[in-house]
């Protein structure tokens, strides 16, 4: 049973709701967007749990602010590229070519594994079958499957 909300209060919700999906698409970061409406995180995310509608439209301004937030991003790096900025031009490198990404080279000192022994291969595909893993158990399960109910 819903309670019956103020059509006062009701009014000033959907106001507030509204400019937070508004917020939230030129500043994607829910704390602020939600200081600069005047609504505490807390109700934001009760909203959110409580309006499917709204959660989906605070949802897609998050996502449209995030973009807008990335392209605002790659705009400054390509500017700072241009203005011949080391770091920027690394990072960029670094992003987009994998001819200069880090790597990283593993090596060690221990000999192989050794191969299991014909006792030990044989405990193992028990096993497996006792646990119903094995492909021969997948084939005779599925043969059993194919059999025509009569």
């Amino acid at each position: 049973m819903e309670k019956e909300i103020n059509p006062t209060i009701q009014k000033r919700q959907d106001k507030n709701k509204g400019l937070i999906i508004e917020q939230l698409k030129k500043t994607p970061v829910i704390e602020i967007a939600c200081k600069k409406v005047g609504i505490g995180r807390a109700t934001y995310y009760r909203w959110k749990k409580d309006d499917i509608d709204f959660a989906e439209k605070a949802g897609i301004s998050l996502e449209d602010g995030l973009g807008m937030i990335s392209d605002l991003a790659e705009s400054k790096l390509i500017s700072a590229i241009q203005d011949e900025n080391m770091t920027a031009i690394i990072f960029w490198l670094k992003s987009h070519r994998n001819a200069y990404r880090n790597r990283v080279e593993l090596s060690t000192s221990e000999k192989p594994k050794e191969e299991l022994t014909p006792e030990q291969q044989q405990a193992v595909e028990k096993a497996l079958t006792l646990g119903q893993l094995t492909d021969d158990h997948k084939e005779n399960q599925d043969d059993k499957d194919n059999i025509p109910n009569k």
